[in-house]
């Protein structure tokens, strides 16, 4: 069953993520001038943290909010979402996205010098590998789908806790990864700045990984826990 407000609330969701996101970073690198400080790291972790945290208390029971491609995917493929729905989730999930990239181009063009805060690939500190990269993305996204199904699908899970748990896990997530990958996890958190900024290398690197881990997650959570606690309930 299609369900256009849905549709909406994800699109409003990426653009808080996005949005307030990016602009983290060019606060923090930029116009700070702390380059990628523990500081900066500290305060990009916590706005992509806060960001996702809120919109899952503010729309998750409205789409689930997923914010995220690598996470409607799996839910189509465990058939927690329809297809027509899922798709047309990624789609404003995407628009949202984009429609953020460009309002912070249009305030702060500072972003510039970051790319609107788009991911850029392997860093030094991996030695500038792409496979050490793919595996990295793979294994948070892993863990964040993980988190997504134990405290939001599940039924048994205690009441409350998805912003916080889920928030919780990105945050987690952006304090490891920030300065590995640029932390990503997102499909939709990477296409809105590379469109803008118009930086793509490495770009299907933040796809590939994150769908991957996050249907390895999704169908292990779903038929080793989730699966049986419906049983349980019926």
């Amino acid at each position: 069953m299609v369900n256009p407000r849905a549709w909406l609330a994800e699109a409003i969701s990426t653009f808080a993520l996005v949005f307030f996101g990016t602009i983290s970073i060019t606060l923090a690198v930029v116009v700070f001038g702390t380059s990628l400080s523990v500081q900066a790291i500290l305060m990009i972790s916590l706005a992509h943290g806060s960001a996702i945290g809120l919109m899952v208390y503010a729309f998750g029971h409205i789409s689930g909010a997923h914010i995220n491609p690598a996470v409607t995917i799996p839910m189509m493929i465990t058939r927690k979402i329809g297809v027509a729905d899922g798709f047309a989730y990624i789609g404003s999930q995407l628009a949202g996205a984009v429609i953020a990239a460009f309002a912070h181009k249009a305030i702060l063009s500072q972003g510039a010098q970051v790319n609107f805060g788009v991911q850029t690939g392997p860093s030094e500190v991996l030695g500038f590998n792409v496979m050490s990269a793919l595996w990295v993305e793979m294994i948070l996204t892993f863990f964040l789908v993980t988190v997504i199904y134990m405290v939001a699908v599940h039924k048994k899970a205690p009441a409350g806790i998805h912003g916080i748990s889920i928030g919780g896990m990105v945050f987690l997530i952006h304090l490891i990864s920030v300065p590995l990958t640029g932390a990503s996890v997102n499909p939709a958190r990477t296409f809105g700045p590379a469109l803008v900024s118009g930086f793509w290398e490495f770009h299907w690197l933040y796809w590939v990984a994150p769908i991957i881990g996050g249907i390895i997650a999704g169908v292990i959570m779903q038929y080793v826990y989730v699966k049986k606690a419906e049983k349980e309930i019926i």
